[in-house]
């Protein structure tokens, strides 16, 4: 059995799981849905920093990743804003991931650096997109090449 035609769904999967995951929590960041914010259980007040402005970045990228359109800059951004987290708001109370409660941020800023580097996967927006782009060119040059013949 060849596992590599696998690589392209499980990248999809992959991304679409990580995706939904970080919507999800920033939803109830935003939102005071599911479960509310971790913290309080309730929704981060409107422009409060970091954590509204986080939860906002967390529910655009998460979509955007999820649905693997403009996966590769929303992935950038939501890594980014996970290495903060991590820095700012848990390295702070102890190195290690599991004394100082950042596994989640962790996770996540190298999950998307993952997705940043590996690109959507074939199940995605972008990747449909890019192929009715490549549809498009590909029928402009035939036409052209009909007009000159």
């Amino acid at each position: 059995m060849n596992v590599d035609r696998l690589n392209g769904p499980a990248l999809s999967l992959f991304r679409m799981v990580i995706g939904l995951l970080f919507l999800c929590h920033g939803l109830a960041s935003v939102f005071g849905v599911l479960g509310g914010n971790p913290r309080t259980g309730e929704a981060v007040p409107v422009g409060e920093w970091p954590g509204w402005w986080a939860g906002l970045i967390q529910v655009l990228c998460g979509a955007l990743v999820m649905v693997g359109l403009a996966t590769r800059p929303a992935a950038l951004l939501a890594s980014g804003s996970m290495a903060y987290a991590y820095f700012v708001v848990h390295q702070p109370d102890g190195l290690l991931p599991l004394r100082n409660g950042g596994e989640l941020s962790a996770l996540f800023c190298w999950s998307f650096a993952l997705i940043m580097v590996l690109g959507a996967g074939p199940w995605a927006l972008d990747a449909l997109f890019r192929q009715r782009r490549g549809q498009e060119v590909r029928s402009t040059t035939a036409d052209r090449s009909s007009v000159r013949a």
